[in-house]
């Protein structure tokens, strides 16, 4: 026999929604409990979720105030009759509980005035049964058909999907989390230093710091960060980053400076002030991102100013691929410029990249900022650049990020053949 056609409201009602995929749970089904009660002309529909022996009623839509029927109110499962209708007891549809045996006796439909029942399991996406979708009125309703229990089912459907979406996606926040505090609290996130070649000078002038996850699953910094980012421990994951990079900075030699990366909300915090507050600040370079979008300039001048006043040196990192371009750079007055590998890479055969550049570095020469070239990795592209007018680089070919010995070890080198 084929299903019976929804009504052309309901249908459309539930098409609509089943679009909606990123309308938020709770946000859906006040609409559509409403719908379904309406539709079958009903006093009250529910859902409810069974729970440690307990039927809890998460969403309640009823056309009159009920003290018996709110959500968050709850009742011992086996007196229900979700539990009764989930387990076959009685019949999901009921259009006069006093001619069902049994249906009538048990208190609950006293308590709620029950004249006419309706309830489908809600059935998740590995078959447990989560609760119930339940309508019921206080009069018996003889009108009642397969029909309505139809629409009950269909709607029940979409809610277990929507339920089974929105508890893995919780399961897969409660994951990312447990993977972020593991590796805030187990070691396995450590740093690597890359060094910043002057070619001016023919030696090292600075290391940028590198954060390095030995945690599984194995990915990028970038994929922990956002992921840090996503259950709110990113300011977190940030500061342990900085100060592991910063019990390399007094390994280093005097004139060689450190590269530090924050987030624009990591330094609004304060917390950044405190954390490089014993260190030798005029020795380190603090690395802004311009992939990181800065809703308040004018606090985070405020931010910075103790630390600009003893010296911290700004830089403005992945110039040419982020939010703000110029605005970013004008607004944070950095002293130094870093050229995003997009330009860089391929800018010895690449017309548009070479101009570019070039319009960069007349910046930074007109309003006396350093630049740094990122990503730099033949020599064909160092070439380019230093013919550009370039005067400092940092990429593959000029070093590969590095533990902190053979960090050291490369700096004094740097020195002697300078």
């Amino acid at each position: 026999m084929a299903t019976p056609a929804l009504p052309n409201h309901i249908a459309e009602f539930f098409a609509a929604h089943s679009r909606a995929q990123d309308q938020p749970l709770e946000e859906w089904l006040e609409p559509a409990l409403r719908s379904i009660r309406e539709h079958l002309c009903m006093d009250v529909a529910f859902i409810s979720e069974f729970k440690d022996g307990e039927r809890i009623l998460t969403h309640v839509d009823a056309s009159s105030p009920n003290d018996q029927v709110v959500a968050g109110s709850s009742a011992p499962l086996e007196e229900t009759y979700c539990q009764m209708i989930a387990d076959g007891r009685l019949p999901e549809l009921l259009p006069d509980i006093s001619v069902v045996s049994g249906a009538s006796d048990i208190a609950e439909a006293a308590k709620m005035s029950i004249g006419a029942h309706l309830s489908v399991p809600i059935r998740l996406s590995d078959g447990r049964v989560h609760g119930t979708l339940c309508c019921f009125s206080h009069c018996a309703d003889q009108s009642l058909n397969e029909r309505d229990l139809n629409v009950m089912r269909v709607l029940a459907d979409m809610v277990a999907e929507r339920i089974s979406r929105d508890m893995e996606a919780k399961q897969a926040q409660k994951a990312m989390e447990e993977r972020i505090r593991s590796v805030l609290s187990d070691g396995s996130m450590s740093i690597v230093y890359q060094p910043i070649q002057s070619l001016t000078k023919n030696r090292i002038v600075g290391f940028e710091s590198l954060a390095r996850f030995s945690a599984l699953p194995l990915r990028g910094p970038d994929v922990w960060f956002d992921e840090a980012a996503q259950v709110g421990l990113g300011l977190e994951l940030e500061l342990k980053a900085i100060e592991l990079a910063l019990q390399g900075a007094c390994c280093l030699p005097g004139d060689v400076y450190l590269s530090i990366n924050a987030s624009p909300d990591t330094i609004l915090t304060g917390h950044l002030e405190r954390l490089v507050d014993a260190w030798p600040v005029n020795r380190l370079m603090l690395e802004v991102t311009e992939h990181a979008f800065v809703k308040a300039y004018k606090e985070m001048e405020i931010a910075l100013r103790p630390l600009r006043a003893r010296n911290l040196r700004l830089a403005v990192d992945d110039v040419g691929s982020g939010y703000a371009n110029f605005q970013h750079i004008l607004n944070l007055k950095p002293d130094l410029i870093k050229l995003d590998i997009a330009i860089t890479r391929n800018i010895d055969s690449d017309l548009s990249r070479r101009a570019l550049a070039a319009a960069m570095v007349g910046f930074a020469n007109e309003t006396g900022l350093e630049m740094v070239a990122e990503g730099v990795e033949t020599e064909s592209e160092l070439a380019a650049l230093r013919q550009l007018g370039v005067r400092n680089v940092q990429g593959f070919l000029t070093g590969k990020p590095m533990p902190i010995a053979s960090a050291m070890e490369l700096a004094q080198q740097s020195f002697r053949v300078a």
